[in-house]
Formats: C-alpha cells, structure tokens, sequence
C-alpha cells in the first residue's frame, strides 16, 4: 500500500509540474514549506486517542513495581554512633597555638581515618567470627523468596572434618526426630535421611543436627537450607555490608552502619563490632613517659634549629637593607616627597608667569595704564625674584607708551619715532634674553627635582616589600622564641607525666533494631512506577505524533495550503454505501447537508458576479471523495432552484453514473468524438434541476479529447442550458486530465479526504497552484471526525455518527477494543 502511494505522489508532482519546464523548476526552488512548528490540533487529537495507552502502561508501570516489591528482598541497616576522644602529645602537653592546632589537627584526621580501618580490618573480623555465629546461615524457603533464619533457627549445625564450604545443603523434617538433608556433588543430588542429635558423615565431614528452642510443630510444615561459610566467604560478607565514616572529624565521631535482610542480623553485628573495636582499643594502650620525653626532646631540637635559621635570616636582611625599623624610614622618606612636590610646584607656577609675561611683553603693552608701575600691573612678579627682569619690564613699558606718544604726533618715518623703536627693540630683545635664562633656569630645577621624587618613590615603592621581608621575617623569630621557652617549661613540668594517646571510647547511639528496610524505597519504587509509565506515555504520544502523516483537521489543512478552505464535510454512516451516492435529497436536514449547504454559500461569495459557473472537482489520488462531492453539491446548488449539469470527465475510471444508478453507454466521450449530441446524453436525476453526462465508454486518448475544440464547443453549448457546469476531473496526482481542466473551470476544487490524504500532497496544491496560476482554487476537507470539524459550526447537536461507509473500500465491523478506543478518541 505504502509502495502504491508514493509511486503515486511521485506521479503526482510529475503531472502537477511537467507542463511547466524549465519555469516550473524554479517555481519548485521558490516553495516555502508551510505548516512548519507544533500542530497543536494533532498534537490534542494524538493525545486524546493515546489516553488509554497512557492509562495502560501507567498501570503496567505500577503493576511492575509492585511485582519489583513483592520479589525484592528488603534490605534493613542498623547504625551505631562513637566518640573517640584522642588525647594526643600535643593536646596533652598543653600545646596550643599554631604549632600545636596545625599538629592536632592533622593528628586527629589520621587518627580517624585509622580507627575506621582498624574497624574493618581482619582483627576486629576474628573477633567478630569467634563471637557470632556467622560461619553457618540458616534459611527457611518460601513460594519464591527465601528467608534467613539469624537466632530464630529451629535447628542448629555441628560439623567438623573436611568441611564443604559454601554448599547448599537442604533439610526437610520428615518427623520430629527424623529429617532428610539433600545437596549437590559433582553435579548430581544427593541425599540421605538421619536422627536429630545423632552425628552422620557427608564425605569427609561429620555433622550432627541438634534441636534448638524454636523447635516445635510447625517445623514439619517448611523447607529449610544451610550454608557452612569459608573465612573468605565471611571477610567478603562484611566487606560488602559493613561501613564505617567519619561523621565529625572536630567532635571525633565514628559512624559504624551494616546492611543486611535480616534487621536482627544486623543489629547484632554492629553491637558486636563496638564490643569487638573497645576490647582492641584497651589492649591497645601503651606506656607514655618515653613517648613523651621523645616527643619534648625531638620538638625541641626541630625549634631551636628553627629558630637558629630564623635568627640568621634577621640579620642577614638588617645587614642587607640596613635598618631595623622599615616604618621610620617611610616616614622619612614621604616627607622629604612632600617638599619636593611643593618646591616643585613653586617652580611651575614661576614658569607660568614668566610665560604670561613674555606674552604681554610681544603684545606691545604691559600695563593696562600709564601711570600704572609694571609690578601694580603684575602683583605676582615680586614672586620671581628677579630685579633685573623687573627693570627690563619697567623700560620696555616705558619705551612703549613714548612710543604710542610720538606715533600720535608724528608720522612713522620721523627720526625721533624710528629712534624710540629702535631703542624699544633694542630693549625687548634684552627681556627676551632674561626671560628665556630666568625659564632655562627654573626649567632645570625643576627636572633636578624630578629626578629627586623618581628616586625617593622608587626607594618608597621597595620599602613595602622590605617591610613585608621583615614581617616576614619576624613571625618565626617571635614564635619559635615562645615555643622554645614553653617547651622547655614543658619538659619540666611533664617530665613524668603520661603522654600518648589516651583512649576515651564512647557509645553515643548504640544500634537499635531497624524498623523501615532502606531498600527498596516503596515510595520511590512507586515513583519510579509511575513515572516511568508517564514517561513511556508520552513517548509514545510523541512517536504517534511524529508518525503522523495524514490530514485530520481543517486547521492542518489551513496550515499547510495556501488555498482557502470552503468547508468540510462530515463523515457519513447513516448507511454502507459500495459507491457515491446523492444522500442530499434524502436527508436534507441533516449535518452533511448543512455542511454542503454552507460550501455552497461560500462558493456564491467567491463567484457572486457571475451567474454562469464552471465548476471542477478534483483530488490528488482515488479515494479521495471528489465524486461523492461533486455529486451531492451539485444537489445541494440544484437544490436553490439553479440549473446543474455534472460531468465525469474521469473517462478512465467513471463514477458519476454509478452514484445516479444509470448506465454508461453513452457520454462525454461520444460527444467529444460527435457520435452523441449532448441532449442525447443528458441523464435526469430525482431532482428535476439537476442533471449528469456520464463519462461514456473509456477512449485511448482521453487528454486529447479535453484539448480539442469540441471540449470547448461542449461547454459552450452547456452553458446555455444551465446556470452551473460542474466537473468530476480525473485525480491530477495519477493524470493531467484534471489540470486541464481546472484551468477552464472558474472555481477550481480541491479534495481532502480526513484520516486518509497525505500531508504530503498538500505541498503539491500549492505547487499546483503556482505552476499553473490558480488564484482562486479552493480545497474542501472531507470524511472529517467532530475534531476535524471544531470551529466550523458542523458534527454537533445533528444526531449523526461518522464513519467511512460511502467509499470503495468497505470499513468491516468494529470490534470491542475498536469501539473503546473510538470511545475514548
């Protein structure tokens, strides 16, 4: 089927386009991909048929933890809480400071992390096995699980000789005093009945069964096991189920937590090993006198060797940088920077005005008046401290105003002018001469000055580091001095004092019987359940949505075309119809009718000029529905007391006479090839308006038929008999009959069939419409669900079920599980 349709679409797109050549080509590259993004419609329609689905796994989900639950054995873990107080040397001795912090405390994390392997080494796993019963387990076998029997066993095990470690041994009571024990060997079962209490050999090994307290009636009704366990067995054992941690390295607290299925087990294992891990510490304690002494005398050799370097360095740096107080010689140092930057501003400011004065001088007069003296001109000249520049100002300014005197009462070329010029320039180039040494002069203090700040803010900029190299320096000098003189007090004082670790052990929490196991969490396993079902739902509402690939709704259809949408019809199944059949006449009240009834009234909008009308019909592949549309809107439109003609113009594969229930003999064929006139082939319907032409006998040419003239000539004549000319084309993705004669019609239809169309063919209406200029093709969606009608107004409140009753293919009857999912979408 899959194979039948693609060859199709791909015959499709070949009609579609092959008229266009080259043109068409490039109209190709030009598509733009409509109805891209999230379409919420399908996505609400795929979710609404996938609810079962999601119901069921979240059920399958639940139903599998459950089961998870129901055959996991529950893990229960007992803790115990320990303080360790560890009194080292350090801590003994009094020892505090940064010396004795940074030793403690490095001292008391290596202690912890060694108790914790001291806990889980094979010292405290001896004592461990040699006061629990841990070299045999017992067992009691149920339906699916079985459980360890850990001080409830109603029987207990004596073996010694060439013991079979980690065999199974099987024991079922036949009586109170008689039980039959099976394991294997070699691969084949063995077994053999013994009396309680009573010693029998299995090989090597002689074992003996003896009764306990828990012995009693029901005994006889279970099946039980045991195990003999090797050390390798046991040290594995509580390798993999015993942890210890550090809780609390500053309160010195130990954690010891072990795992097991039974809390009992447990609970008497972590007890045991806080027995076990005291005994061994208290066997642990040692003399401290030389420990001590040891400890005094190698802290005071590392610190006075310490301080001896300590020493050195000082000196070396006071001898090198000559000083011993770096703050002083900073004090020193910025104020000398100080005068500098004051005498250095003095200086600019001398620059600045000896600048403004050589200004005024070149301008032609220093003085504002003549009465005026050049120092009441110029207040900030006595700053200068120059007598002479001050008398050169004085007689360039006098030479200038005798000179403005004689250029007021004499011409320029007079003697006594040209003298008074000459005796001015004369003047001014002695000012210029003083005023470039006097700046010559300030210029190079100034730069001595600078050179002088440059060479105290580099040796400032040294002296932090040399400050810091001192501190540095001192900090060792100073502590080891007082760690040297308190140890030594200390030698004193704990010369025969006890030194060393002094074991303080403490039970903060001893173990308590495990109420909740800590595996499985039912809550999580539930969870977990639940979310993976959630998970997998939308899984496969995603995988639905995405496989997805034919039209449904109108919304899609809008998305995805560029043509306007008329209407939809609804799905009929008021009857199983072989064939297309006009149902209009008999059900006019009807959803399918109002449906038609409103396609029509949009096609009076789109042709409301026109009172002639050619209207075409056509789809992408058979199936579709175009004929029982084209035959039951002509009814609709014969209906409003208009007069229609059908044509079938699908000469390869007519239908419209089998809609009608008449023959076809006779038709467009016959006339096209002017063997018939068209009265003779005009069929009457039961609706005295509306009338068909069949297709006629199927012709080897039919593509030639519709270009010739008489094609034309047909219509032409119809058109004067009838008020509507509607075509059933041929599909245009299988021939190209349809497009030819979608170019003649005047309202150019396109068929959508719901649940059934292709998403693909869509883009091809919109090549169609380009290649071939069909601004005014319309699509129609048909055999649509109550979603696919949603916003339209149809499929609600008519009484109507939907189904796929009027196609070729026959829907076969719906079972049980159909109806429920048809129920639920």
């Amino acid at each position: 089927m899959a194979v039948n349709e693609n060859a199709e679409l791909e015959e499709l797109i070949r009609n579609a386009t092959g008229s266009g050549g080259a043109s068409t080509v490039s109209a190709e590259s030009e598509v733009v991909e409509e109805g891209g993004g999230l379409d919420f419609d399908t996505l609400l329609m795929v979710v609404r048929r996938s609810l079962i689905w999601l119901l069921l796994l979240i059920g399958l989900g639940i139903t599998g933890s459950w089961l998870f639950l129901r055959y996991t054995k529950p893990v229960y873990k007992s803790s115990s809480l320990l303080k360790i107080d560890e009194k080292t040397e350090a801590g003994a001795l009094g020892l505090g400071g940064a010396l004795g912090e940074g030793v403690a405390g490095r001292q008391s994390i290596s202690k912890l992390s060694g108790e914790v392997e001291l806990i889980k080494s094979n010292i405290i796993y001896r004592r461990l096995k040699d006061s629990l019963d841990l070299d045999v387990n017992y067992y009691a076998e149920g339906t699916v699980l079985e459980t360890e029997l850990y001080g409830v066993s109603p029987f207990r095990v004596d073996y010694e000789g060439d013991i079979l470690y980690n065999t199974k041994f099987s024991v079922v009571f036949t009586s109170p005093q008689k039980f039959r024990i099976s394991y294997l060997q070699g691969g084949q079962e063995q077994t053999s009945e013994h009396t309680v209490n009573q010693p029998f050999r299995i090989g090597g090994m002689t074992l003996r069964l003896r009764p306990t307290a828990y012995m009693g009636a029901t005994t006889l009704d279970n099946n039980y096991h045991f195990t003999i366990n090797d050390e390798g067995t046991i040290n594995s054992y509580l390798d993999r189920n015993l942890l210890v941690e550090i809780v609390n390295p500053d309160a010195n607290t130990i954690q010891i937590s072990f795992q097991d299925f039974t809390p009992a087990k447990a609970r008497a294992i972590v007890n045991k090993i806080d027995t076990v891990y005291l005994q061994e510490k208290i066997a642990q304690k040692q003399a401290a006198t030389a420990q001590t002494l040891q400890f005094l005398q190698q802290q005071l050799a590392e610190n006075r060797q310490n301080l001896a370097v300590a020493e050195e360095n000082l000196q070396s740096f006071a001898r090198q940088n000559k000083t011993y107080d770096v703050k002083a010689t900073i004090g020193d140092l910025t104020g000398r920077l100080e005068k500098q930057e004051e005498e250095r501003l003095r200086l600019v400011e001398k620059i600045r005005l000896l600048n403004e004065v050589a200004a005024l001088a070149e301008q032609g007069t220093i003085t504002a008046r003549e009465d005026l003296t050049v120092e009441e001109s110029i207040p900030a000249l006595a700053t200068i401290e120059n007598p002479q520049l001050s008398q050169q100002l004085t007689e360039v300014n006098s030479l200038q105003w005798n000179l403005r005197r004689l250029s007021r009462s004499y011409k320029e070329t007079t003697e006594a002018v040209q003298q008074q010029r000459e005796a001015l320039s004369y003047v001014r180039g002695n000012l210029r001469r003083t005023l470039k040494q006097s700046r010559d002069l300030l210029a190079g203090q100034l730069a001595a000055l600078d050179r002088q700040r440059n060479s105290i803010t580099s040796e400032l900029q040294t002296l932090p580091q040399k400050a810091t190299e001192l501190a540095r320096l001192t900090r060792p000098l100073e502590l080891y001095e007082k760690s040297y003189l308190m140890l030594m007090d200390k030698m004193v004082e704990f010369n025969i004092a006890k030194a060393g670790t002094t074991p303080d052990f403490q039970i903060l929490s001893p173990a308590s019987m495990p109420g909740e196991p800590i595996s499985p969490v039912k809550l999580m396993v539930y969870a977990i359940g639940l979310a993976s079902g959630i998970v997998l739902g939308l899984a496969l509402m995603a995988v639905r949505y995405f496989m997805h690939n034919t039209v449904t709704n109108v919304r899609e259809l809008e998305r995805a075309t560029s043509a306007s949408v008329l209407g939809v019809i609804p799905t009929y199944d008021k009857e199983k119809m072989s064939v297309s059949k006009l149902v209009v006449d008999k059900n006019p009240k009807s959803a399918i009718s109002e449906s038609i009834r409103s396609i029509r009234t949009n096609l009076d909008f789109i042709s409301s000029a026109k009172k002639k009308r050619l209207i075409s019909v056509t789809s992408t592949i058979s199936g579709e529905g175009k004929t029982f549309v084209s035959v039951n809107l002509g009814g609709i439109i014969a209906l409003s007391e208009q007069r229609v003609v059908i044509l079938d113009l699908d000469m390869r594969k007519p239908k419209v006479n089998l809609a009608f229930g008449a023959e076809n003999v006779k038709g467009v064929s016959t006339i096209l090839i002017e063997k018939h006139t068209i009265q003779e082939c005009i069929q009457h319907t039961s609706i005295p308006t509306l009338d068909f032409i069949s297709a006629g006998p199927t012709p080897p040419n039919p593509s030639e038929l519709i270009l010739s003239t008489k094609f034309d000539d047909m219509l032409a004549e119809l058109h004067q008999i009838y008020d509507v000319i509607l075509i059933d084309t041929p599909p245009v993705g299988l021939v190209t009959d349809g497009i030819l004669i979608m170019r003649k019609a005047d309202i150019p239809i396109y068929i959508v069939r719901a649940n059934y169309s292709k998403k693909a063919f869509l883009k091809n209406i919109n090549k169609v419409m380009r290649a071939n200029g069909f601004t005014r093709l319309s699509t129609i969606l048909n055999d649509s669900t109550a979603s696919g009608l949603y916003g339209y107004g149809y499929g609600y409140g008519y009484g109507y079920g939907y189904g796929q009753g009027y196609y070729e293919d026959t829907k076969p009857e719906e079972g049980m599980v159909k109806r429920l999912r048809k129920r639920f979408s």
